[in-house]
């Protein structure tokens, strides 16, 4: 009986060192995104450009921009939901903080979160039905002035409905 017990006192052991030493090549697992160049158009008549990562599978979308040591200050991440929903967010395992836009199906802009940040399980709450969110590095509102009512486009915004 002793034996028994020692026999699974190793194999537990051995799984959880399995698990330590799996689960970071696990996170690092690449997930392809393709990119696209999206446009924020402004109230006050501005174009802003920038380029960003497709996020439309649930795959996708589950892992966003977590891992993510860096991003160009024109690159970003659009998740296409499918339809429109209330959506609810969070960073954890994402590095950098984050501006968040959520656009309805038109591409409007709803809701702004600013400056998410990292590593957080807070919530992140759409605050009404979306079918996209834009992520921007933390600071990109501010500085170029993006308000509720702007308009995001982008080939994943004005794909056939």
């Amino acid at each position: 009986m002793r034996g028994i017990v020692l026999l699974h006192a190793i194999r537990s052991a051995i799984m959880a060192l399995f698990f330590l030493v799996a689960m970071p090549a696990f996170a690092a697992e690449e997930i392809r995104f393709d990119k696209e160049p999206l446009l924020i158009q402004t109230a006050a008549g501005r174009v802003l450009h920038f380029t960003v990562e497709v996020a439309v599978t649930s795959d996708q979308r589950a892992r966003g921009l977590m891992f993510r040591k860096s991003m160009a200050d024109d690159a970003g991440m659009i998740f296409d939901f499918g339809e429109p929903r209330r959506v609810a967010m969070w960073m954890e395992n994402t590095i950098l903080p984050l501006d968040m836009l959520f656009a309805d199906d038109t591409g409007t802009i709803r809701h702004i979160k600013e400056n998410a940040k990292p590593y957080s399980r807070d919530i992140i709450d759409s605050m009404g039905d979306v079918k996209y969110v834009v992520e921007l590095n933390a600071g990109i509102v501010t500085k170029l002035g993006i308000k509720l009512g702007d308009r995001i486009v982008s080939a994943t915004t004005t794909k056939a409905k």
